[in-house]
């Protein structure tokens, strides 16, 4: 089946070392702080909380796929830094390798710029609504091939939105509503023109998680496991393309400090060419609190 062909190169790559030195960082980030409600911790889309103020986190992820012209597996691994600024602000700063638009060559791809403002929180014993915007900045060397636009490392672009995120005891559920405009100031070696590819587009998202282990605290030490299903969506507003695709996850989060997730996400109706309409994330986060925190004297 596809999802073990994933799962079979996967190990394969990572035995034989050639993402050695990054899983390793996974490995080591499993062992070093409280973060908000365990289940708006996405693992497809950001929640409308903030990480605690004062605080750094390491995240390192992985995306595996099969790739539409290779027919190979190809990978893009991630590396990002994370702050919380104060209640209302974070940002977030990462940097990406990939093959997907050099297979089978390993490089440098892109770098990503991230802000969070949380202006709205209403919060109550066991629930809390909260509403924030974000903006997004990125840069990549990769040029326009595919349809669908995405700042994770396939394009140059900017993105804003807003994001909506209730939470009611062990359920949680958000939404975020977000315009995308990519910027490819390049020309392509075959001299495209302008209009083959699109520019910008509409994206949208509905995300459940629930927090089914501990089914009670007593330690902040107990391990959680939450699941998540989103439906994640997107609409070119230059040309008539769509894209709906539904993502189930796990997560655990140990120590209440760090947590480690995996997700495979599929495509359910669609009109775009897409690099692929399945794929296979993997991510390790660890949060240091008050690293920011200035020493008294």
């Amino acid at each position: 089946m596809f999802g073990q062909k994933y799962l079979t190169e996967l190990y394969r790559r990572i035995i034989s070392g050639k993402y050695a030195g990054l899983f390793l960082f996974g490995l080591i980030s499993l062992f070093s702080v409280r973060q908000l409600a365990a289940q708006e911790l996405y693992v497809f889309s950001e929640p409308a909380s903030n990480m605690p103020a004062k605080a750094l986190s390491l995240k390192y992820t992985g995306k595996f796929l099969e790739g539409y012209h290779s027919g190979k597996t190809e990978q893009r691994q991630a590396l990002a830094v994370q702050m919380g600024l104060n209640k209302k602000w974070m940002v977030r700063a990462a940097t990406t390798i990939s093959d997907m638009y050099s297979y089978p060559v390993t490089r440098w791809e892109s770098f990503n710029v991230y802000a969070k403002y949380r202006f709205l929180s209403r919060d109550e014993v066991h629930k809390h609504f909260r509403a924030a915007a974000f903006m997004e900045a990125s840069y990549s060397r990769n040029d326009l091939f595919y349809d669908e636009l995405s700042l994770e490392g396939d394009q140059s672009g900017v993105q804003a939105g807003l994001v909506f995120t209730q939470l009611l005891h062990k359920l949680a559920l958000s939404s975020t509503l977000s315009v995308t405009s990519v910027i490819h100031p390049q020309r392509r070696e075959d001299n495209s023109p302008e209009g083959l590819y699109p520019y910008s587009s509409f994206n949208y998202s509905l995300s459940a998680g629930y927090l089914l282990f501990p089914r009670k605290y007593v330690s902040y030490k107990q391990t959680n496991f939450n699941l998540y299903l989103e439906l994640l969506g997107s609409n070119t507003l230059d040309k008539s393309l769509h894209f709906v695709d539904l993502a189930p996850a796990v997560q655990f989060i140990f120590n209440s400090n760090t947590k480690v997730n995996a997700g495979y996400r599929f495509q359910l109706s669609g009109n775009m060419h897409r690099m692929a309409t399945e794929s296979l994330l993997i991510s390790v986060e660890t949060t240091f609190l008050n690293v920011l925190k200035q020493n008294k004297k």
